[in-house]
């Protein structure tokens, strides 16, 4: 079973990081969906301000390179299973915001849905999986039941 678990995590994680490298290789284009799609409150404008000011280079492309970058690590530690439960959990939260952001379904007439419907779904499936790896960890331990026989 345990082989299985690791070739699970590992099929899984490749999701992530090639979404993140594909987010990486159209740095442009990832921030033109994130200007389009996201907000950036009044409050922290001007925090974003003095960060572009400070990197010299637009905040939504600097968003686009971290969200990449996270993507491809948190993929990389899953599949490694280092620190699976941390990353997990981020990713709960990062899929979680991805598909309020960028999914809306409920935004759009009814034949217009549909495929971010099913784009939801599918992430409201990975959220599940991902609860899996958080809930399971790093899996048992020698002296410990496995899974199952707890």
């Amino acid at each position: 079973m345990p082989a299985l678990i690791t070739f699970g995590r590992i099929l899984f994680a490749v999701l992530f990081i090639y979404s993140g490298a594909y987010k990486l290789l159209g740095i442009e284009a990832t921030a033109g969906i994130l200007t389009a799609k996201v907000t950036i409150p009044a409050v922290v404008a001007p925090y974003t301000q003095q960060i572009e000011n400070f990197v010299g280079m637009p905040f939504m492309q600097l968003l686009a390179i971290t969200v990449g970058v996270f993507e491809i690590v948190a993929g990389l530690m899953i599949a490694l299973n280092l620190l699976a439960r941390f990353f997990a959990i981020l990713l709960i939260i990062f899929v979680c915001l991805a598909t309020f952001y960028f999914h809306d379904f409920w935004n759009q007439p009814a034949p217009d849905n549909y495929n971010n419907l099913v784009q939801a779904l599918k992430n409201l499936s990975l959220i599940g999986a991902l609860f899996i790896i958080a809930g399971y960890g790093r899996g048992p331990r020698r002296d410990d039941p496995a899974y199952g026989d707890v």
